[in-house]
């Protein structure tokens, strides 16, 4: 019987990895005080080291990037000591980890915020859906408009979240602008609708995720750095306009930096990802034929889907996260047809060790 494309050595960037299956950032809620991962974390990441590549949950890169409660951050000397107990623990089992670069921008939240602070935005345009808190979801609030002057410092953000990035012992990074955080919220006009040189405009709307990628690659390399962006979802009261017209811009643009890959989240009509009628292809299909790399895609595969969409080439690797959390051994019960762990949706963002690191490996 011939092996399954998914389970296929291959490389990425400089990478070998020994297999195609990519576990997907996940966020879980479950950093310690101070954003600082701590020892479960290691453990949860460590079960999942035989994924061809593991993709970190979202880290925010400054103290007013945190979207969500408990979400580890990247700034502080003492959050890049619990990540680096994290990769140790990860390479150790052979495994490979890029961290995923974040910030939340107007999904952020005042009470998340240092001294109740207003979550800060392309636009002050409040997106029309629930925020997360400690005490249980409430209205998001209008966030302050990023003056031309401080969007320096996002950059700078970014480019000092890589940097630590190297400390801490990761493999590469991973630029979030998807999902409808920051970088997101600057690709797309219902949210951006500045009038200086970082609005208005597709190529306008674009600088600022051009600049972040540009300082990242200065830091590591385009060899370890790749995007992920989410064309279709309107998942935090995202949409465009045109959103063909400005994702295939977005992503002519990032070829000039000769990433190690693009990641798409596939366009998903179950769940909290919907899709709008000019948004209904932007998948990796679409993109294939515009990114000049390699294309990671995301969108709740299974094992048959997932080899269907290498097989096809609309895709070099495929990303799994809800399957992922609940089958550390993944990539072991494809190759065996075994049976998969069912996911306990009741504690995805809940504290503790229960539905994180407690979920069974294949006894064999």
């Amino acid at each position: 019987m011939t092996e399954l494309k998914l389970l296929s050595p291959t490389t990425l960037g400089n990478l070998e990895l020994p297999n195609r299956i990519i576990m997907a950032p996940l966020t879980r809620c479950r950093a310690g005080d101070g954003y600082i991962p701590q020892p479960m974390n290691g453990i949860y990441y460590a079960q999942r080291a035989s994924a061809g590549l593991i993709i970190s949950e979202a880290t925010q890169v400054a103290r007013d990037g945190i979207g969500y409660p408990n979400t580890p951050g990247i700034y502080t000397s003492e959050q890049v000591k619990g990540w680096k107990n994290v990769t140790d623990a990860v390479h150790a089992l052979g495994g490979r980890i890029f961290l995923q670069l974040w910030h939340a921008g107007r999904v952020a939240h005042p009470s998340l915020l240092p001294a109740g602070e207003i979550p800060i935005a392309p636009s002050a345009i409040a997106a029309n859906c629930l925020a997360d808190t400690a005490q249980g979801q409430q209205p998001h609030v209008t966030p302050r408009a990023i003056a031309l002057q401080e969007i320096s410092q996002i950059v700078a953000q970014f480019q000092q979240g890589a940097k630590n990035a190297i400390a801490a012992g990761f493999d590469g990074v991973e630029i979030h602008s998807a999902n409808g955080y920051l970088l997101d919220q600057f690709l797309q006009d219902n949210s951006n609708q500045r009038c200086d040189e970082y609005g208005g405009s597709v190529q306008n709307r674009t600088r600022l995720l051009l600049e972040v990628v540009q300082a990242v690659v200065e830091v590591w390399g385009k060899e370890k750095v790749g995007v992920r962006i989410s064309p279709s979802s309107t998942f935090n009261d995202m949409r465009d306009s045109h959103p063909t017209k400005t994702f295939s811009y977005v992503v002519k643009a990032l070829n000039q930096f000769a990433l190690a890959y693009l990641h798409v989240v596939e366009p998903r009509i179950q769940g909290n990802v919907t899709i709008t009628e000019d948004s209904q292809g932007l998948g990796a299909k679409f993109f294939r034929s515009i990114f000049q790399g390699e294309i990671i895609t995301a969108g709740g595969y299974n094992c048959e889907t997932g080899e269907a969409i290498l097989q096809e080439n609309h895709a070099d690797f495929v990303a799994y996260g809800r399957l992922f959390l609940a089958n550390p051994d993944l990539p072991k019960r494809f190759a065996l047809k075994a049976n998969l762990n069912r996911y306990d949706r009741s504690t995805f963002y809940s504290n503790g060790e229960q539905g994180y690191i407690d979920y069974p490996a294949l006894e064999y």
